[in-house]
């Protein structure tokens, strides 16, 4: 059973910026993609951003510009660079990681498409 601790989480002012990271408790083979999701209050948990084996990366529109993923393949972690941060942003900030088979699959977008899940790190956004 793979583990994911998410860490960077806090409390920053709107167009602050912040870095997640996710590092897994074993060893991420080459079939798994990580990403990130984010679930504000009342809310269902949504797609932020995800990365397969390949390094392809894959967006919400909302996001696209101001939000960077990344993963390191050797060390099992993946990060994501926040800048320009709005209220709408707010939210505990989930990783995941999916397995797909191949290197280069597309990610899915739904939450129950993911395996592993971390516990979540809070991002609040004051305006």
């Amino acid at each position: 059973q793979v583990q994911l601790v998410e860490s960077g989480g806090g409390l920053v002012q709107a167009g602050d910026s912040l870095r997640l990271s996710c590092t897994a408790s074993e060893r991420i083979t080459s079939g798994y993609a990580m990403g990130w999701f984010r679930q504000a209050p009342g809310k269902e948990r949504e797609f932020v951003a995800a990365i397969n084996w390949a390094a392809i990366t894959y967006y919400k529109d909302s996001v696209k510009g101001r939000f960077t993923i990344s993963r390191d393949n050797a060390k099992s972690t993946v990060d994501l660079q926040m800048i320009d941060l709005q209220p709408e942003d707010a939210a505990v900030y989930y990783c995941g990681a999916a397995f797909l088979g191949s290197m280069r699959a597309v990610p899915s977008r739904s939450p129950g498409a993911w395996r592993y899940w971390g516990q979540g790190t809070q991002v609040t956004v004051s305006s």
